[in-house]
């Protein structure tokens, strides 16, 4: 277990969370692998403002963390998929709510600008 998430089972399940879901671009990786496995660069294109650094790190802890499942094929030039795991499929309710809560969070404040 990654030390930012064991901190935060000493503080509450809400610190918990954030600590394994917070970060850049987490949630919506989580998001776009909900539609099923994907490969790195395919996952690059759907989130175009992250770099390659940060999309990394992001999935390395997010794979460490139990949420998704890497499996790397024996295959020349390597090929690396992304899949959610049971773990990871149980946050569907809260990114679809997050979703939704964003696009009306966001349609509000265009209304108003």
């Amino acid at each position: 277990m990654r030390l930012p998430v064991s901190r935060a089972m000493e503080v509450c399940p809400v610190e918990v969370a954030v600590s394994v879901l917070g970060g850049t671009w987490k949630l919506t990786l989580v998001k776009h692998l909900l539609t099923g496995t994907r490969r790195f660069n395919e996952l690059g294109r759907l989130v175009p403002l992250a770099n390659t650094k940060t999309l990394t790190r992001q999935l390395r802890e997010l794979e460490e963390d139990g949420i998704i499942q890497r499996t790397v094929y024996p295959e020349v030039p390597p090929r690396v998929e992304y899949a959610l795991t049971e773990l990871g499929r149980s946050l569907e309710p809260i990114v679809n709510a997050m979703d939704t809560w964003g696009a009306s969070f966001a349609q509000q404040h265009r209304s108003s600008a």
